[in-house]
């Protein structure tokens, strides 16, 4: 069995399947934080014709990550620049390794 040491190691499916109520409960979290979190821009879960959120384990992944910069004391906005400054990271690490 294959250990994963880094978030970057984690190729995360990103098709939207989950209902909000699954994706709080996988993600450990209240349904309502979820509403709040996609308000404030720290993701976009996919949506169905009919407006329904579909979250994918990707999304799962970030509210993840955002329950841990939650407990290390951000607040919203640093977090919503943490996954920004993440998402570049893992974007210029890509870049670099298709480079070489």
């Amino acid at each position: 069995m294959h250990v994963l040491s880094t978030r970057e190691d984690i190729v995360a499916d990103t098709r939207g399947m989950f209902a909000i109520s699954v994706a709080a409960e996988r993600a450990e979290m209240q349904i309502q934080n979820l509403r709040v979190y996609e308000r404030r821009g720290l993701l976009e879960p996919a949506r169905t014709t009919g407006g329904t959120r579909l979250y994918s384990e990707a999304d799962i992944e970030v509210l993840r990550r955002i329950a841990e910069l939650l407990d290390d004391g951000l607040n919203l906005a640093g977090i919503r620049r943490v996954l920004a400054l993440e998402a570049q990271v893992a974007d210029l690490r890509s870049q670099l390794g298709a480079a070489r």
